[in-house]
């Protein structure tokens, strides 16, 4: 098999890689230096929001497999930031491209690709986690607005967001799976209380948002009254593709080999260490098989159990390799706030607490493995307790 490039592809390659050169200053260890400029600079080049249409504030790219790993790649390479992932980049934004009205995308989706609108997500409740359809959030009619009373919990950014994408109940005598609807709401409007709630990262990602009366209108509906079960089962796809982006898992593997070759203890590098270069090793092949599953996924729109790996896998990938670089730093490892010694701004040590979160939010490991059993490979429904 042939695997060498075009001269079309060849081109774009350098095409990419001049880009990354030539902007190099805007972004150091990672990080731009202004997050908004430095997405609608990748934007404008189409290296991201690449297939979005123009009309929407995409590029307008037709998709291409093979230059969107071309771009991925020189990213990695180059140590650069890929834009913006966030919820309403990730999981907004392609959900209103699937079954959002015409007024909706050309509204939103622009200025939330251009990072303008933060949004955050208001699914779990206090009463319902994994069993997300016993929601109890209502909507009640009241002209042609809905008034909502509730509150919603773990509901991370909430705190820092323009706009929440809301699970509500708006048939409240229907089966619970069909009477709930998917709401567009302002955070600024009058009875939206939110409470932060800190994590054992010392920080308050999560919040707890309460609803006092809340007015919306019903045209805020995504995706028609009544079929947000619907529409909430999209955007959680494309949440465990953000959650198990292997691009970002890839870019965050070469950064702990970089850090093993410059850290040392006793004079010697740490990936000297036979010890963690053996652990190092098992990771990146784990990294390359999600890799390339990643590309199988891209390329196989039947690949239904390649697809429903890729949340559990990456999210414990990412833990796994934080991990690591905590037990490469030594001593350091242990530091946390800031100091002289602390290395990548504490990152490694947030990212270590943060993740082992993630295993748990967006659907914790023991559902995606109940999925993976009883939807991919089939097996017999885990069965139900017997109430006595």
């Amino acid at each position: 098999m042939d695997l060498t490039l075009t001269p079309e592809l060849e081109a774009f390659r350098d095409e990419v890689r001049a880009f990354l050169e030539a902007h190099r200053s805007d972004y150091e260890a990672g990080q731009p230096k202004d997050a908004l400029a430095w997405q609608r600079l990748l934007i404008e080049n189409g290296f991201a929001a690449r297939t979005i249409p123009r009309e929407y504030g995409g590029y307008g790219a037709a998709p291409d497999i093979l230059k969107s790993r071309i771009i991925a790649e020189a990213f990695i390479a180059a140590g650069a930031p890929r834009g913006i992932a966030n919820q309403g980049v990730s999981m907004l934004v392609p959900t209103l491209l699937e079954v959002g009205s015409e007024d909706q995308k050309r509204r939103w989706i622009a200025p939330t690709l251009r990072g303008e609108v933060i949004w955050c997500q208001g699914y779990s409740e206090p009463g319902a986690g994994s069993d997300l359809a016993a929601l109890q959030t209502r909507a009640v009619e009241d002209g042609e607005d809905f008034v909502i009373s509730g509150s919603k919990i773990w509901t991370s950014t909430a705190h820092l967001a323009d706009m929440m994408f809301c699970l509500v109940r708006t048939e409240p005598e229907k089966p619970k799976h069909e009477g709930i609807s998917y709401v567009l709401i302002p955070m600024d409007t009058p009875g939206i209380e939110v409470r932060p709630l800190k994590t054992m990262t010392g920080h308050a990602e999560f919040n707890q948002v309460f609803f006092t009366d809340v007015r919306v209108p019903q045209a805020n509906v995504v995706g028609g009254r009544g079929r947000g079960w619907i529409v909430a089962n999209t955007t959680l796809k494309h949440e465990r593709g953000m959650l198990g982006d292997p691009n970002a898992t890839e870019a965050r593997l070469q950064a702990l080999i970089e850090l093993m070759k410059t850290e040392s203890v006793g004079g010697q590098r740490v990936i000297d260490n036979p010890v963690l270069r053996d652990r190092l090793m098992q990771l990146q092949a784990r990294v390359f098989a999600m890799k390339f599953n990643g590309l199988r996924v891209m390329t196989d729109d039947g690949a239904g159990l390649a697809r429903l790996v890729v949340k559990l896998q990456g999210c414990e990938l990412n833990h796994q390799v934080a991990a690591l670089a905590i037990d490469a730093l030594g001593e350091l490892g242990v530091l946390y706030h800031d100091g002289p010694h602390l290395r990548a701004k504490g990152g490694w040590q947030r990212n270590y607490m943060f993740d082992l979160g993630l295993i748990i939010g967006g659907g914790t490991a023991q559902i995606q493995k109940n999925i993976i059993a009883e939807r991919g490979l089939g097996l017999p429904r885990e069965p139900k307790t017997v109430e006595a």
